[in-house]
């Protein structure tokens, strides 16, 4: 009888999993209202502000959809990144079937980049970025957390540390399976730690950027562009810095090259 209740149960499992959501992401082009042609003058600044994306070096999911928005009043750029997918969650009826991942970067009235804003994991990290050049993040495998290029991993939130998700990749294994019942994608990572923080797949942001709009609100672009439903995100950081206390630190850059 148990035995036949747990079959019962695992097959529930799998019919829920197979079931999971879809992601409905429009094709491109897509015509969004207010869009800024590539020689407006606030284009070209979001594109040459656009952090360079250092990518764990196994990532599976690809980037599908990137959108720069440009705050009307603030000097700060928004920088909208739609993965593919989560690695964990995904088989959940009802969630949202893509990731969404936001940056920001602050610039001077002379267009330099001066800080550097992250949501990682339902918190904003913020650290200075003047005098560090082109904004750069490293991407976190399967979940896509962004961090500042270099942080200095004690300064991360507690619990939302780089080795506790190395070890939630473990602990939640089952979870991740699921998922590749759902879509395909990775059965887990089964590398070293060392593994885990080689981010040394690098993306620029600047020519993968399929929209950059100029507003405060840039839901109905981001539906656009992205499709229904999607995260919603964070749109922008406080003013007086990001959650994190203190400001999340880097390394010096030439250790990290």
């Amino acid at each position: 009888m148990r035995s036949s209740l747990r079959v019962a149960a695992l097959l529930g499992l799998g019919v829920t999993a197979a079931c999971g959501p879809r992601p409905h992401i429009p094709p491109l082009p897509v015509v969004v209202p207010g869009a800024l042609a590539p020689t407006d003058s606030s284009a070209r600044l979001a594109r040459r502000l656009a952090p360079l994306l250092y990518l764990q070096r196994d990532e599976w999911f690809p980037l599908d959809r990137a959108v720069a928005v440009v705050h009307p009043t603030r000097p700060i750029i928004a920088y909208h990144l739609l993965w593919h997918d989560d690695v964990m969650g995904s088989w959940i009826p009802f969630t949202v079937p893509t990731d969404e991942e936001v940056v920001w970067v602050g610039y001077s009235s002379s267009g330099a980049p001066t800080d550097l804003w992250t949501y990682w994991h339902g918190k904003i990290l913020h650290t200075d970025w003047r005098g560090r050049g082109t904004p750069a993040i490293d991407v976190q495998w399967g979940k896509h957390g962004s961090l500042p290029r270099g942080v200095i991993e004690s300064d991360l939130p507690r619990g939302r540390t780089l080795n506790a998700f190395y070890a939630y990749n473990y602990l939640l294994l089952p979870d991740i399976l699921l998922g590749k019942l759902t879509r395909p994608g990775p059965s887990g990572f089964f590398h070293s730690y060392a593994r885990y923080r080689d981010f040394s797949r690098v993306l620029v942001l600047g020519d993968s950027l399929d929209l950059v709009v100029r507003t405060a609100n840039a839901r109905d672009a981001l539906a656009a562009v992205f499709g229904k439903p999607f995260s919603k995100k964070t749109p922008w950081p406080p003013e007086t810095g990001g959650e994190s206390t203190p400001p999340a630190r880097t390394a010096d850059p030439d250790r990290l090259r």
